[in-house]
């Protein structure tokens, strides 16, 4: 069957196929049978330590009480070190009903933090096969094995692309605040959800939902992460000495 024009675009624009193929590509990129990388002894500790240095990264926001709750979200269930399989089994098991119950921009806020999970798991192989081709024996990461494996990995525009979906995430989240009845439907579907086994995506978008109520400006604390990784970003490129400070 060929498709028109007009259906080609409705594909890349439909919310719901785009958040099914994203799962698609994160259940792929995490699968060990369909990419052996998922069994190389450094992917742990790579994420680990990117973990660690996302919190050191985020200290100035989990020190201010009104932003504690957002940065406490994005290093939990948005960019964090954390098996995210039952929450995307849970989309994929609701999809349809996705579809017809919540807002169109609430559906590409999900897709859009699949696929900065399934592209920052992507990220994360290749870095651990830089780093088992730089450092066989060693068994720590410092700061300067981490760049040194960073550059070799390149891919300037797939990180920019990481910064862009994380400030999307954030933004999707603030602007569905404003959405009337949104807020409402969440609470509805709290023990249907449970009752259906699907609780995992329920907590990430409540979670999401009361994080963001909090804040004072949602605009000024995503411009903050978006600066203060893109930065990062650049001082790792350019090989720059203590390259997460940030002033």
């Amino acid at each position: 069957m060929v498709r028109t024009i007009e259906q080609t675009k409705a594909a890349v624009t439909d919310p719901a196929a785009r958040l099914s193929r994203r799962l698609a590509s994160h259940q792929a990129v995490h699968d060990p049978q369909r990419e052996p990388r998922n069994r190389l002894r450094w992917l742990k500790p790579v994420q680990a330590w990117q973990t660690q240095r996302l919190e050191r990264s985020f200290a100035r926001f989990l020190q201010d009480p009104a932003r504690r709750p957002a940065a406490n979200f994005f290093l939990s269930d948005v960019y964090g070190d954390r098996d995210f399989s039952q929450r995307d089994a849970d989309i994929a098991k609701v999809m349809p009903m996705m579809q017809r119950l919540l807002p169109s921009a609430l559906v590409a806020t999900v897709a859009d933090g699949i696929e900065l999970g399934a592209l920052t798991h992507a990220l994360d192989l290749r870095m651990a096969q830089a780093l088992q081709r730089l450092a066989p024996r060693r068994r720590r990461i410092d700061e300067a094995l981490y760049a040194k494996a960073y550059r070799e990995v390149g891919l300037r525009r797939l990180r920019m692309r990481q910064i862009e979906l994380i400030d999307h995430v954030g933004q999707g989240l603030a602007s569905a605040l404003r959405m009337p009845g949104v807020s409402m439907l969440l609470k509805l579907s709290r023990v249907p959800a449970k009752a259906a086994g699907l609780g995992e995506l329920q907590v990430f978008l409540e979670r999401g939902f009361e994080a963001f109520a909090g804040l004072d400006d949602a605009q000024a604390f995503l411009a903050d992460i978006r600066h203060n990784e893109s930065v990062a970003m650049a001082r790792l490129f350019a090989g720059e000495k203590d390259p997460f400070q940030i002033d």
